[in-house]
């Protein structure tokens, strides 16, 4: 299985970003903050494309993960990234079926499976061009 999942979507990167939002809470999860890369970069004087990591969580899953080994703690909230790169932009999660490879003694597969078709329900809707743009 793969460590991340990225897709590229027709919509500006605003409107992607407005997109995964709304998805995460249709979804079930609530948006905790919104980090933007670009902008902290820039008062560095580094410049770089858009990129916005919108952290996501869900209070039960978060609660079960953590029951079963509290160093999950490190991957928690989920991120999920959206970007432009070249003029594409892409919205990219890491897979939270991939903790079960970070934390084997968990026992959280069916937990991590869970969670991972919540994540990636809510950025393939985001990404989906027939959402709000």
């Amino acid at each position: 299985m793969d460590f991340e999942f990225t897709i590229a979507t027709s919509k500006s990167f605003d409107v992607a970003v407005r997109a995964v939002e709304e998805a995460s809470a249709a979804g079930g999860f609530r948006v905790l903050h919104i980090h933007d890369v670009q902008a902290t970069l820039a008062e560095k004087g580094f410049l770089r494309d858009p990129l916005k990591i919108i952290e996501v969580c869900n209070a039960r899953y978060a609660s079960q993960v953590l029951l079963a080994d509290v160093r999950i703690a490190l991957m928690l909230p989920c991120p999920i990234a959206v970007y432009v790169q070249g003029s594409q932009t892409k919205i990219s999660t890491m897979r939270p079926s991939a903790l079960v490879d970070f934390f084997p003694d968990a026992g959280i597969e069916k937990l991590a499976q869970e969670i991972d078709d919540a994540i990636m329900q809510i950025v393939k809707t985001a990404a989906c061009a027939t959402s709000a743009q």
